[in-house]
């Protein structure tokens, strides 16, 4: 059977991935653990999420399904933060005599809960249709993601992913300050990148893979696969683990985007890969975001934003001018593209005039005055008018995103890029 988990945490702690960790272990007094547990990213601009929108699903061979249930239930009710508002945990279990039925079924529930809005009637008719085992908390909104996590485990082979290896604290460090050694975090990058990533902002020197947030993970290695975030992991010195689990992942794989032909079909709540052309001068406003609009092949226009947090990605951004051509990826919120990423794909030329150069010295000529042309002093030459000169542009076409400490989680890293048409400037 597989088992589907969403919405335990909430914005002060708890992580449904420790619940996911620690059911690991719980179950195999049911039965065997068939494959790696999974995490989910769902769709990042939902208002109502708490913190990351993450769901779990495991997958387990078991005899006594009833069991299993039960203690996944009891499991909730005692980690699940139910006193916080936006807390409504939800748990599906797929049976595997139902696997076939479900499956295109529940991959077409799962596009559209990373990609698209789901409301909390639509999972639970097709809960209720489906007859799908299920236990809603307060108003069941977990169910979507428990739902979505379930689609994900049964269409393992037909989406992209990478894995993250999470190691949680021990409960009683629960809230305090985690104690780690920055250096080590650093160690790990240089000893595994471009393997793994995330880890640490070089450029920044941040360390990225530790939360802020009261939640019991200590800290989570994102790469290619097991072996390498193990390794990586093996390098970090901090404070003793209590437990640590390796999850098969969509973060890092871009599957949140959809592609846009047009700004008319472009939504808040959704995130896009749009192209278009600059159409004026990006400027700073208050809070050091930076904004500019690109305009569509209809001619209608859309504002974008590098917004502070991706620090030094703004300095890009500010270079760009009226007529680049670009591809911009990114979530919409208040009708404005958060930039994840951007493709620069043409460079206008841009022209200034200059006093003409004399051609015998090749010294700038001077003016002889208002409508009088220009002289050179030195050898008598002149000329009638002012010259177009190209001005040099510090900017150069290829892929760009913003610095690891800006990353969203399902935003795909340049390092797993695998183009050869343009190049790739990953942000380190």
């Amino acid at each position: 059977m597989i088992i589907g988990i969403d919405d335990t945490d909430s914005n002060e702690g708890m992580c449904t991935t420790y619940l996911g960790a620690l059911l690991l272990d719980d179950l195999q007094a049911y039965g065997t653990v068939e494959t790696l547990p999974l995490l989910i990213r769902l769709n990042p601009t939902i208002p109502y999420k708490t913190r990351g929108n993450a769901a779990v699903a495991l997958e387990i061979k078991t005899c006594c399904p009833e069991k299993v249930i039960a203690h996944v239930v009891s499991r909730i009710e005692e980690f699940a933060r139910m006193e916080c508002e936006k807390t409504n945990p939800g748990t599906v279990f797929i049976l595997e005599k139902d696997y076939d039925k479900l499956k295109p079924v529940l991959r077409s529930f799962l596009e559209k809960a990373v990609k698209d809005v789901i409301e909390i009637e639509e999972a639970k008719s097709l809960i209720s249709k489906s007859g799908i085992p299920s236990k809603g908390f307060k108003n069941g909104r977990g169910l979507i993601g428990a739902l979505a996590a379930c689609g994900a485990m049964l269409n393992l082979e037909e989406w992209d992913h990478t894995f993250e290896y999470l190691a949680y604290r021990q409960k009683e460090k629960w809230g305090t300050p985690r104690e780690i050694k920055k250096g080590s975090f650093f160690e790990a990058d240089k000893e595994t990148y471009p393997e793994t990533w995330d880890t640490v902002d070089l450029k920044n020197r941040l360390v990225v893979c530790v939360p802020h947030s009261a939640d019991p993970v200590l800290f989570g290695i994102r790469g290619k696969n097991p072996l390498i975030v193990t390794k990586a992991a093996s390098f970090i010195r901090a404070e003793l683990v209590e437990r640590f689990a390796i999850y098969r992942t969509n973060q890092g794989t871009d599957m949140h985007l959809l592609s846009a032909e047009s700004i008319a079909e472009i939504r808040d709540m959704h995130s896009y890969r749009l192209e278009g052309t600059v159409s004026a001068v990006p400027k700073t406003i208050h809070g050091g975001h930076v904004i500019f609009p690109i305009q569509d092949k209809e001619g209608s226009e859309i504002d974008c934003a590098a917004f502070e947090p991706t620090k030094n990605f703004r300095l890009l951004i500010r270079r760009l001018r009226p007529g680049d051509r670009v591809v911009v990826s990114g979530s919409v919120n208040s009708g404005t593209i958060n930039i994840e990423k951007i493709e620069i794909k043409k460079i206008v030329s841009l022209y200034r005039e200059e006093n003409p150069v004399c051609p015998t010295c090749g010294k700038h000529m001077k003016s002889s005055g208002q409508t009088q042309g220009f002289r050179c002093k030195k050898c008598g030459t002149q000329a009638t008018s002012k010259i177009l000169c190209e001005t040099k542009r510090n900017l150069i076409a290829g892929l760009y995103e913003v610095p690891p400490c800006a990353r969203r989680h399902l935003a795909r890293p340049l390092v797993r890029e695998q183009r050869s048409d343009i190049e790739i400037h990953p942000a380190r």
